[in-house]
């Protein structure tokens, strides 16, 4: 790892410099280099230059993110943890939920530890997409050298190093961007988790937000080796018989009132499906898919009575403000929190929430 002044001057040169490729002093990579113009903000140097250091600094790490993990996460981990096996640390990658089915073709996906509570010593957590320990619902994390990454508005300083750029399109890209300023190759393997944790959190590039940069950055990871179209089929069209039989289920029970459309699954139907919570992953994009409605809502019966809700927007409606005022978070346009039960209660408090906005 260079030393800071120089990764400084490199990441300078990347982001002032128009949308030219810049190769840097190993040859090894070609990055994006988008000007802050292009860009709603630009980076923050002296953070990048902070955790690298603290990096520097480590020879154990342990990469982890939220609980329940999506594409982005899982994505997002991979890459970190081979960004940091190139600089020679000894890593763990973790999370407290098991690898959905449809992210473990993924590289290395098989390395990641399944744990309720941290197992070792480490220098240094890495924690991507949490706004706090507790949404990781790892124990232990207590006490140790946190570095956050995060690109959500409900992103909160609680580590001892705070990157949060709700600019970026996935947390992804700021993990590409942290290998761009370490002077790291991006290997086909790594290119192929970004690209996977970027397709999946713009909703397949649908989502508001998603502009030239956000292609810019796909079309750099296809550059370096991630295949768009059997990445996409991995994702997309290899799902189990289980989410298929809940879909149908969850569009049995779909409605709509307006621009609002809702759907929902109960604990029975979970296990008449014989599914698994990732099988509830994308069901809220079916009804978010009805012309003229602005905004969804699928809500899983939990086996405490409790509600899980995802939120999905066209754009007009700021799905992450209404998750955050109940304790959620998310994206403007995806977000998700919990309410308490039961599910007829829960469904009528979040509708009236969404209502009252047109």
């Amino acid at each position: 790892m260079k030393q800071s002044a120089s990764m400084s001057r490199q990441l300078d040169r990347a982001l002032g410099g128009g949308l030219a490729e810049s190769r840097l002093e190993t040859g090894a990579l070609r990055a994006p280099a988008v000007a802050p113009s292009k860009r709603r903000s630009s980076v923050g140097v002296p953070v990048l230059n902070a955790i690298l250091e603290a990096i520097q600094d480590a020879q154990s790490i342990l990469v982890t993110a939220h609980a329940r993990p999506d594409g982005d996460a899982v994505g997002s981990v991979l890459a970190c943890g081979m960004l940091l096996e190139q600089l020679g640390k000894q890593v763990e990658m973790a999370f407290s939920d098991r690898v959905p089915l449809i992210y473990r073709w993924l590289p290395c996906a098989q390395r990641i530890r399944h744990w309720q509570s941290v197992e070792g010593d480490f220098d240094l957590v890495i924690l991507l997409e949490c706004d706090g320990i507790e949404r990781s619902r790892l124990t232990g994390l207590e006490g140790r050298r946190l570095i956050n990454i995060d690109h959500h508005t409900s992103g909160q300083n609680f580590a001892d190093l705070n990157w949060i750029d709700t600019d970026a399109c996935a947390v992804a890209e700021q993990v590409f961007t942290l290998a761009y300023a370490a002077d790291m190759r991006i290997t086909p393997d790594m290119a192929t988790c970004l690209y996977m944790a970027v397709l999946t959190d713009t909703g397949s590039f649908c989502y508001e937000g998603t502009d030239a940069h956000t292609f810019s950055l796909a079309h750099e990871l296809v550059r370096l080796g991630a295949r768009p179209g059997p990445i996409a089929q991995d994702v997309y069209f290899s799902n189990p018989m289980s989410k298929m039989l809940l879909l149908g289920a969850a569009l049995g029970n779909l409605k709509r009132d307006g621009r609002v459309a809702w759907l929902w699954v109960t604990t029975s139907d979970m296990e008449r499906s014989n599914a698994a919570e990732e099988d509830c992953e994308g069901i809220v994009n079916y009804a978010i898919g009805i012309a003229g409605v602005e905004v969804a809502v699928f809500l899983r019966e939990l086996p405490n009575h409790r509600v899980r809700l995802s939120l999905r927007s066209k754009g007009e409606v700021n799905v992450a403000a209404v998750a955050e005022s109940l304790g959620g978070g998310g994206h403007e346009n995806a977000s998700g929190c919990t309410l308490e039960g039961p599910l007829p209660v829960a469904t009528e408090a979040i509708l009236a929430r969404l209502r009252a906005l047109f």
